[in-house]
């Protein structure tokens, strides 16, 4: 089926590449559901061409091979998936667990920002750690000897290495721990700017951290990571010296895809600014 999205409208499509080029003819029946109201079925031969207006919405899709009943597919399992994710976050609220989604691209230092703050916690809030990794247990060894439950997901068997966490992987997850024991837990999602922001995983806060040397214009690059988010954790602020980035200007394109997003400046090396995403992180707690 190929890698696939869902964009902010609930629209969904799938990536199908069949060649370099991504250009190709296709001869086959499929669903057409119109604007006007009744879905018909013909056989065709054409090139894919994409109506101007709608990708002007979504993006150019041209490349792309989407028929309905792909689309079809895709609904179904967003629907499983969001009601995996709705069970998840059922358990969590009967335990009273509050579950924080972390998500980051690769390298933006979400583990050791986690080491700092489960550091910070182990004496006042009971912690456990959902770890995802395609691959290895580094990042979850990491993370032992604080205090935390730690459950390790990796996700490698997956269509070559899921480049994100779904509900039904956290739902395995969670039964590996001990909820009655647990005031907050953390889901540090696999490094990645773009899938894990389409997939509800039963949390009910979302964070991702944003290192200043992925440069200023990832907010708008990315927009559906940076606007579904509570909380952006720009990280290794103690490199500002040293690289050309301009973070008012990252912070105002943070502002202007997600103008409700709380915005923390820090440093893991120097722990400068961590107390007051610890704040953020503990508030959201029932205990």
């Amino acid at each position: 089926m190929g890698r696939f999205h869902r964009h902010d409208d609930g629209t969904t499509h799938s990536h199908d590449h069949d060649h370099a080029g991504h250009d190709h003819h296709h001869g086959h029946p499929h669903d057409h559901d119109h604007e006007h109201g009744h879905p018909h079925e013909h056989p065709h031969d054409h090139e894919h061409t994409p109506d101007p207006e709608r990708a002007e919405l979504i993006g150019d899709h041209s490349g792309y091979s989407t028929g309905g009943e792909r689309i079809q597919v895709l609904e179904r399992i967003f629907d499983e998936n969001d009601r995996a994710a709705e069970t998840n976050r059922s358990l969590l609220d009967t335990a009273d667990v509050t579950a924080i989604n972390l998500m980051s691209s690769p390298g933006a230092g979400k583990t050791t920002l986690l080491v700092a703050t489960l550091s910070a916690l182990q004496d006042r809030v009971r912690c456990g750690v959902i770890e995802g990794d395609i691959e290895t247990s580094i990042d979850a060894d990491r993370l032992e000897g604080f205090g935390a439950q730690i459950s390790l997901l990796n996700t490698g068997d997956g269509f070559g290495g899921e480049c994100h966490l779904d509900a039904p992987m956290v739902a395995t997850a969670l039964t590996r721990l001990n909820l009655e024991d647990l005031d907050l837990l953390f889901i540090e999602n696999v490094g990645n700017l773009v899938c894990p922001a389409e997939f509800d995983v039963g949390a009910h806060r979302r964070a991702m951290v944003a290192s200043v040397t992925e440069g200023e214009d990832k907010p708008l690059k990315y927009p559906v990571m940076f606007r579904s988010v509570d909380a952006v954790v720009i990280n290794k602020i103690d490199l500002l010296p040293y690289l050309d980035f301009d973070i008012d200007q990252f912070q105002a394109n943070i502002t202007a895809i997600n103008p409700t997003a709380t915005i923390f400046l820090t440093s893991t090396k120097t722990g400068e600014g961590l107390h007051e995403w610890i704040d953020w992180v503990q508030s959201g707690t029932v205990n």
